[in-house]
């Protein structure tokens, strides 16, 4: 008999390796599964966050999940992520189509964060980047398909500067104009107050995820 082996038949060299294979492979399986479930339920990729928020990451750093900036939100507009959210339950964010951020002028949310995942330094709405409106199903779009919508462009809060309407030739009747309604990315905050007013059943206008900001110098 093997002068390792107990009287379970486990050997001591057996026992240590699993002791430090198997928590390890749980380890990485966990952090799998907490990726895989970080996301929005809608499959965008990411959680609309309240104005201010750091970056994701920093954010889910910074963030004691203590609600205090959904209680500041007159517009109950900020919710608590549930368990579909893996490591990210409890954190606030914004379901834009159902009750968008209304932009309040003291922006309430992010004075109320006490660990700094809000920027409570934050004081010009049109500052505010939670992300950017793209036109995601223009073959459904009233306004492109020849119609007068434009519904989206008279609720934006900042009308005439995120979004504006562009006249053009209308190919399908020869004779009409297209008035498209023209997202301007340096401009949008990701308010989600267009998704919201979409009149479609399911919005041709939605709140993505802002591209990184390019920068002409290395950070270290």
């Amino acid at each position: 008999m093997d002068s390792e082996s107990t009287h379970t038949g486990i050997s001591r060299r057996r026992f240590l390796k699993d002791g430090i294979l198997v928590p390890l492979a749980l380890a990485v399986a966990g952090g799998g599964i907490s990726t895989l479930f970080l996301r929005r339920a809608d499959a965008r990729g990411f959680y609309l966050r309240p104005p201010g928020a750091l970056e994701e990451r920093r954010f889910l750093a910074a963030c004691i999940k203590c609600g205090k900036c959904a209680q500041a939100c007159p517009y109950t507009a900020i919710t608590m992520a549930g368990g579909e959210a893996g490591v990210g339950i409890g954190t606030p964010h914004i379901i834009a189509r159902e009750f968008p951020c209304r932009l309040c002028p003291d922006i309430p949310c992010a004075k109320a964060c006490p660990s700094g995942a809000l920027d409570r330094k934050l004081e010009d709405v049109e500052k505010i980047r939670m992300g950017t409106a793209v036109i995601v199903d223009r073959e459904n779009c009233l306004s492109l398909r020849g119609l007068r919508c434009e519904v989206c462009y008279r609720q934006c809060p900042l009308i005439d500067k995120a979004i504006t309407i562009e006249p053009r030739h209308n190919p399908r009747t020869g004779v009409h104009s297209i008035m498209e309604p023209v997202i301007h990315a340096d401009k949008c905050v990701g308010c989600g107050i267009c998704e919201n007013a979409c009149v479609r059943d399911k919005p041709v206008i939605v709140v993505i995820k802002s591209p990184p900001v390019q920068k002409d110098y290395y950070e270290f």
